[in-house]
């Protein structure tokens, strides 16, 4: 693919991953011509500062095909360990609405879920991201998770505490919540989708920590911004993602990766 500008829209809450024994975020976005662009495997919070890209940040990159991931969207950073393997441009702010980010966000909005997950398990398509328009939001859905990674996860985890002690680097905490959106698509059908953006992720330690430690009011703190705000103020729409584990799996693959949510200009039904 060579350099490639892209303006980028998502990045998901950090994970432990046992493939490639690293903390990573999968980030993505939309390159010039239209297309999504995955960019992944990334150790981001490893990134030097100057190289750590922002939500909304046109970016350029040497790109090359992840060709252990079959998606057609996912590549990789060609030069992650140069210094400046990345290149800024202009941010999209949110003047007149969002209007320059509606321009290159909205141009392929699907309304239907059956025609996403069918597009998803067509060879030759096997689409992985995609913007998404809920028709209604029933409720958003906060419930335990576990509190520690996985075996295989800690292990990995150990490792990387042995070495990243050297550079003063911690490892993400997780998140004992999992977040989850309940909807409907223009046909009516009901979907329940976990939402893994890492804003989400953010505010929940944020509040959590105004809280004063207290979850129950945190969880509150959060449900009010994702479903009083989010879904009752603002024109609200998803960004959708994939993993590669799933995709061919899972009857409905797809999760919550972000939101898209300037203010409200064409309400949409809130069912409570």
């Amino acid at each position: 693919m060579a350099l490639k500008k892209i303006l980028i829209t998502v990045k998901t809450y950090p994970s432990i991953s046992v493939e490639h024994n690293d903390e990573l975020v999968c980030t993505a976005g939309i390159d010039k011509e239209g297309n999504w662009i995955r960019i992944y495997p990334v150790p981001f919070r490893k990134l030097d500062f100057n190289s750590q890209y922002r939500k909304y940040q046109w970016i350029e990159i040497d790109l090359v095909k992840n060709k252990d991931d079959f998606r057609p969207e996912t590549f990789r950073p060609k030069n992650i360990d140069q210094k400046d393997f990345i290149s800024f441009y202009g941010k999209l702010g949110t003047e007149n609405n969002w209007d320059a980010r509606k321009k290159i966000i909205l141009n392929n909005v699907y309304v239907d879920i059956d025609k996403l997950i069918k597009d998803s398990k067509t060879e030759g398509k096997y689409t992985s991201l995609a913007v998404f328009k809920p028709t209604s939001i029933k409720i958003f859905i906060i419930r335990p998770a576990p509190r520690e990674w996985n075996n295989k996860q800690k292990a990995v985890l150990k490792q990387l505490n042995l070495f990243e002690k050297k550079r003063h680097f911690e490892v993400v905490r997780k998140l004992p919540f999992k977040f989850s959106y309940v909807f409907t698509d223009q046909n009516g059908n009901e979907c329940t989708l976990m939402n893994e953006d890492w804003e989400l992720g953010a505010l929940y330690w944020k509040c959590l920590n105004k809280n004063n430690g207290d979850e129950n009011a945190t969880c509150n703190d959060v449900k009010r911004k994702y479903l009083d705000d989010f879904a009752r103020t603002k024109d609200l729409y998803f960004y959708l993602g994939t993993t590669k584990l799933h995709h061919l799996k899972a009857p409905n693959p797809f999760i919550i990766i972000g939101t898209f949510h300037p203010k409200i200009e064409h309400q949409i039904n809130l069912d409570l």
